[in-house]
């Protein structure tokens, strides 16, 4: 094959290489980079009108001297490369088209072989997670369950609690519907063994309180109660003793350690703890009794204190009805002072509690 002469403005000749390709009817170069003067003339050239004609399509044409464009792969380097080279080149290529679909494939194996461990370590990961989760839920039901059993425990010991309560007042006020009846019982009966004439007595000092005892209930105490309560041996001493708890000044107190002078009353030596200035008896006295403003002190026992005691409290109620601070009816009045009369009664025949 003639060379063709090189376009102008091209490098000198052999400096830049291209890749040489044959086909049938053709010359054709494949530029590898583009020199700046054959840009543009890389195209398929057809055969010149001068070529001899083909006599077999079948076979390919012998080859002419064509014109051929350049196409620079890159600087010049001042050589050509022969045709040998070019076919290396494009065996080289033709094996790397070769080597592309394996590596291709290699790389989709290399792919799935990453996406399967992904999805196993992902699987695991899962897995422990589900587990976990699986031994918290457990863990909670059995704690659920726990408290249920405790909130059941609760319930029913509140409601064992609540009917035992419930239960338990009911029997209280059973009780006390029980006592009431049987006090109003009682009170019934009594009404109908009370002396009319007793009670008449106290209604008509109940209009009109007062402490004078000319007046036909406090004479009936004073007589039948009173009187007897306070009626000791030392006969001047016990007058002296109901005047003081008419008036209101007497004083009791317990004995103290320190022994105060005599005071003689009738040739008795009322100042010995051993001897009760009432009633003349040796005793031990605990008590010891002032009456009015008077500094002397006078020992007595706990006969004589139990007896004095009764008829003070009977004059203290007696007095709160007079000033108006016990507010009942007529009634349970007069059963009090049927109870103090009582403990006079007690008191005067020496029944008395030990402590006194």
């Amino acid at each position: 094959m003639d060379s063709t002469e090189e376009p102008a403005g091209c490098p000198a000749r052999g400096t830049c290489p291209v890749f040489l390709a044959m086909s049938a009817g053709t010359v054709r170069y494949t530029p590898l980079g583009l020199c700046p003067a054959l840009e543009g003339n890389l195209r398929e050239e057809p055969w010149g009108t001068d070529s001899p004609p083909q006599p077999d399509q079948g076979l390919p044409p012998s080859l002419a001297a064509v014109p051929v464009s350049w196409k620079s792969t890159g600087p010049c380097q001042g050589h050509r490369e022969s045709p040998g080279a070019l076919v290396e080149t494009s065996a080289g290529e033709e094996a790397q088209g070769q080597e592309g679909p394996a590596a291709t494939q290699l790389d989709v194996l290399r792919l799935r072989s990453s996406s399967m461990e992904i999805r196993e370590k992902g699987s695991e990961f899962l897995k422990e997670e589900l587990h976990r989760a699986q031994k918290e839920l457990k863990l909670k039901d059995e704690e659920c369950e726990r408290l249920s059993k405790v909130r059941e425990q609760l319930e029913q010991e509140l409601e064992e609690l609540t009917a035992s309560l419930f239960e338990e007042a009911h029997k209280m006020v059973r009780e006390a519907n029980m006592k009431q009846a049987a006090s109003e019982k009682q009170l019934k009966e009594a009404r109908g063994k009370v002396d009319t004439i007793l009670f008449a007595e106290f209604q008509t000092w109940r209009e009109s309180p007062t402490l004078d005892k000319t007046c036909p209930f406090l004479e009936r105490v004073y007589r039948e109660d009173v009187g007897p309560c306070l009626d000791f041996t030392m006969q001047e001493l016990s007058g002296l003793v109901r005047a003081a708890v008419e008036d209101n000044t007497l004083t009791i107190e317990p004995v103290a350690s320190q022994t105060l002078p005599a005071v003689k009353v009738a040739e008795v030596d009322c100042s010995s703890t051993n001897m009760c200035a009432l009633s003349g008896l040796t005793r031990t006295c605990r008590h010891r009794i002032r009456l009015g403003d008077s500094k002397s002190h006078y020992y007595i026992s706990p006969s004589s204190r139990a007896r004095i005691t009764a008829v003070c409290n009977f004059f203290t109620y007696i007095r709160y009805i007079q000033q108006g601070l016990v507010r009942q009816d007529a009634e349970p009045m007069f059963w009090e002072i049927m109870r103090l009369r009582k403990e006079m009664s007690l008191a005067k025949l020496g029944f008395f509690p030990q402590e006194a």
